[in-house]
């Protein structure tokens, strides 16, 4: 089952999940048992990073002095394309129900998600450059 883990995701520049291999359900956080069908065959897989804001918030208040340099920071809630949720930064003027990508930025030592606007495929200036 362990052939990697969700916190080893940003060091190696992708968003894991658990993937059952009995029923096909998705994950995230490390856990012995699929929570749909209670299967212990899990298997790790890296995520392609793209989903939709479900929630946001603004911190104001740093957790430890690591981010106290970048008080305030957007957290948001994004339910990824293969169906689970997880939650990260999000650059300034990302919005409920926007489509982003992730990408990984260093601060203080450690590499974080940060998620930003998905280019829109009708219009090649909406949510910025997308590579």
């Amino acid at each position: 089952m362990n052939n990697g883990t969700y916190l080893e995701g940003p060091q190696r520049l992708a968003l894991r999940h658990q993937q059952c291999d009995s029923c096909g359900a998705v994950q995230t956080l490390t856990r012995l048992a699929c929570t749909a069908c209670r299967s212990a065959q899990l298997t790790w897989k890296d995520s392609l990073g793209i989903g939709t804001v479900y929630a946001m918030t603004q911190v104001h208040r740093a957790p430890s002095d690591e981010f106290r340099a970048i008080v305030p920071y957007t957290l948001a809630l994004v339910d990824l394309d293969e169906g689970c949720r997880v939650m990260a930064h999000a650059v300034d003027g990302v919005r409920i129900g926007q489509r982003v990508r992730s990408l990984f930025l260093q601060q203080a030592g450690q590499v974080h998600a940060v998620f930003r606007p998905l280019l829109s495929q009708g219009n090649p200036n909406a949510g910025g450059a997308d590579t």
